[in-house]
């Protein structure tokens, strides 16, 4: 009987992570929540909680916009900037009270001792967002791509694609990691793979139609899985 040789191949090289921050890797979806509802009351605007939990995810600016539709409101850029600036305010006022979500710094430490690139790409602007770099454990130099820095948030694909970019990757080789539909929906026009979390409060069902390939309960769920996503433990059983 002759023996089976191995076909020699280029290894591939592992999948890059873009990360959501808000709902993925930070429990403070709620925070933002009661600083959106706190902003717009400010300004004489009383909107249900659960209106404003469905758009978290996208830009301050296209929550507002979406909102004035919604509602039928008229608003100037000016009073849309205060809505956002009220918002950033009450939000950081609400800072001590975030935490990081189960597995979160442990996940993102697994994959750099694993040599896996990863990034996160958020929604928020640098000035709320860069908070989260010291609740998680991470230095300043970590790869984050903010709103500020790119044209269009989520639900475009700008973000990711940026934080791509940053990484010296192809976006439709990376994995786009979130808790929204938004998300999801951003994860798609790029290219990306996109695995749910159910972290920010949106069910399976949700994530999966918008394209979710995986849903985990949260990020530690997802680091016990990593084999699901090609990320193989190191040593002897890495082979198999």
């Amino acid at each position: 009987m002759s023996e089976t040789t191995m076909v020699q191949y280029p290894a591939p090289e592992p999948p890059a992570f873009l990360f959501d921050l808000d709902g993925t890797l930070v429990d403070s979806v709620y925070q933002h929540v009661i600083a959106w509802r706190t902003a717009l009351a400010a300004m004489g605007i009383d909107l249900a909680v659960w209106r404003i939990h469905r758009r978290i995810g996208m830009s301050g600016g296209l929550f507002v916009s979406a909102l004035m539709r919604e509602t039928g409101l008229e608003l100037s850029a000016e009073e849309v900037e205060e809505i956002q600036r009220r918002h950033a305010e009450e939000y950081l006022r609400q800072h001590d009270s975030v935490r990081p979500l189960p597995g979160a710094p442990e996940l993102l430490r697994a994959l750099t001792e694993r040599g896996v690139k990863w990034a996160i790409a958020t929604s928020g602007r640098a000035e709320t967002a860069r908070t989260a770099l010291g609740i998680l454990g991470l230095p300043e130099d970590t790869p984050m791509v903010t709103r500020d820095q790119v044209r269009h948030a989520k639900p475009d694909p700008d973000l990711f694609l940026a934080a791509a970019a940053h990484l010296g990757v192809d976006p439709r080789g990376a994995m786009v990691v979130g808790d929204s539909v938004w998300d999801l929906l951003a994860a798609r026009r790029a290219g990306a793979l996109g695995v749910g979390v159910l972290s920010g409060g949106y069910g399976r069902d949700e994530l999966e139609r918008t394209g979710a390939y995986r849903v985990y309960r949260d990020t530690g769920d997802m680091l016990d899985r990593l084999d699901e996503l090609g990320i193989r433990r190191p040593g002897p059983a890495a082979s198999r």
